[in-house]
């Protein structure tokens, strides 16, 4: 009989297709054929049975594999080999590690098995003789099964949900930008909600909607919104969904959707909305509310948290343009050396948590110039020998000022500050680094520095033409400048050009 194929008895099939999967390993046809007429009018919780058959014990494995949501296993002991079915049960329970799917001895030989000895050492739910079960015992011990996978079931759900939560709570609270962190909350909520979900429709449509002031903003989609923009373009019912739950300052689960509210100050409030959440239970219903419990103070957190940033890169930008009016340099040269750094830091491979650090910390690269005198600062001449080595001081003095801070906003700018006037070849100052010895943020603002500088009018010269700073670049290439951040700046150079040119 082992080379029987695997078959399943359709008839039993509700039209949600939503049954209780039963597997029938026996190696007697017949035993087959009785089993599913006696429990053909079966039915529990309105679901019938779904009946799959295997004629032996390899055959049970391979079903087992492939097969989800089976409940119970109807299984001979004696098939192939007087243990087969005892081994088939160690399998399932060591092998596949399925603790959930309920077990149930038949042998029409007892003493080939000793059922005290089976229950304890193979981790069996019941034992039954075949002569013993009559078509009242084997329905009662069906519902028996079914209810205590159930249950079991229902437990290790909520062990999952569980993990799932506090797992999707520590990877959110991670420090990112609002619109990466939203994309997550709504993938780790969608997996929640979906956890009991047994429809065939499994796919959510989600976004999160930002409210500031009058404005409504998309921050992040999925599903059939990933190219929805506009917040106006949305359906009116989900329009209205939304901005009830702003009205009303409050999440639900309503018309089979999840509307999640969570408020970060009387003008900022965020809105999740995930759509085709009708299957979703109490359990889930719990679990997505603790969920957003956590994601509604993580959500404050990186609304402050970027508050907070745009604070400190607004001073920056200011403290280098006080630097940059006292110098006479060409007007928004601190915010074109920023826009500059950060192109050719993601152009480099650095991260976009890195290229914004050294976007916002940039401004500060000639800090020190506020303690050199304005007879030198303010020279429309060349600088005398002596002149110039005061000059050169700046990079120290602004050193000096941002090294002692905590914040890495400010102890990047003490990095570029202090090294962005280093040279590849060790002849730069203050203290001639040569190489990768030089920190990237100084070989980037360096490049940075010299390209706006060489291109805008100084009290001291004239600007270059651009065909002038590139001939520098390529002699300086390996020299002055990193050649490889020179290569990536001559080769996407009209994106660098529109940056000195228009910002």
């Amino acid at each position: 009989m082992g080379n029987m194929k695997f078959t399943k008895d359709k008839s039993t099939k509700t039209k949600d297709d939503a049954s209780w999967k039963i597997l029938i390993v026996d190696d007697e046809p017949e035993v087959h054929s009785m089993t599913k007429t006696v429990l053909s009018r079966f039915e529990l919780d309105g679901r019938k049975l779904e009946f799959l058959s295997a004629y032996d014990g390899k055959e049970a494995i391979e079903i087992l594999k492939n097969t989800q949501d089976i409940v119970l296993v109807l299984l001979d002991v004696v098939m192939e080999t007087n243990d087969a079915g005892l081994i088939v049960v160690k399998r399932i329970r060591e092998e596949l590690n399925n603790d959930l799917i309920r077990v149930i001895l038949r042998t029409g030989q007892p003493g080939s098995a000793p059922e005290e000895e089976v229950i304890v050492k193979y981790r069996i739910n019941d034992y039954k003789e075949k002569t013993e079960l009559t078509s009242k015992k084997l329905f009662s011990t069906m519902v028996t099964a079914i209810r205590s996978y159930q249950d079991l079931a229902t437990i290790k759900k909520s062990k999952d949900g569980l993990e799932k939560v506090i797992e999707a709570t520590k990877s959110i609270s991670e420090e990112r930008s609002l619109n990466i962190f939203a994309e997550d909350v709504l993938g780790q909520l969608i997996s929640i909600i979906n956890l009991n979900n047994t429809s065939t429709n499994d796919t959510n449509n989600a976004l999160v909607v930002e409210k500031q002031n009058s404005d409504f903003q998309i921050i992040a989609t999925s599903g059939s919104f990933t190219n929805k923009i506009n917040f106006s373009t949305l359906d009116k019912n989900v329009i209205d969904l939304v901005t009830t739950a702003i009205t009303n300052e409050k999440s639900d689960f309503s018309q089979d959707n999840y509307v999640g509210y969570f408020k970060f100050n009387n003008e900022i409030s965020y809105v999740i909305y995930i759509s085709d959440c009708k299957n979703t239970n109490l359990l889930d219903r719990n679990l997505a509310e603790i969920f957003s419990n956590n994601i509604a103070i993580a959500f404050n957190n990186i609304s402050l948290n970027n508050e907070i940033l745009c604070t400190q890169k607004e001073i920056l930008e200011r403290l280098g343009e006080v630097v940059e009016k006292r110098s006479k340099e060409a007007s928004k040269h601190v915010y074109r050396v920023s826009e500059i750094t950060y192109v050719l830091a993601k152009d480099y491979g650095l991260s976009d948590d890195e290229a914004i650090l050294l976007r916002m910390a940039s401004p500060m690269h000639d800090v020190g110039k506020i303690g050199i005198s304005d007879s030198i600062l303010l020279k429309p001449g060349a600088l005398t020998p002596e002149e110039f080595e005061i000059m050169k001081t700046h990079s120290v003095i602004g050193y000096k000022i941002l090294k002692n801070s905590k914040r890495d906003i400010i102890k990047a700018a003490a990095t570029i500050a202090y090294e962005h006037h280093e040279k590849w070849d060790g002849s730069g100052y203050p203290r001639g680094l040569k190489g990768e010895d030089i920190h990237i943020y100084g070989r980037i603002s360096a490049i940075a520095d010299v390209f706006d500088a060489l291109y805008h009018k100084r009290c001291y010269k004239e600007a270059w033409p651009l065909e002038d700073i590139i001939e520098l670049f390529e002699k300086q290439r390996g020299k002055h400048f990193d050649p490889k951040l020179i290569d990536l700046v001559l080769k996407n150079i009209d994106s660098y050009t529109s940056i000195i040119k228009y910002v």
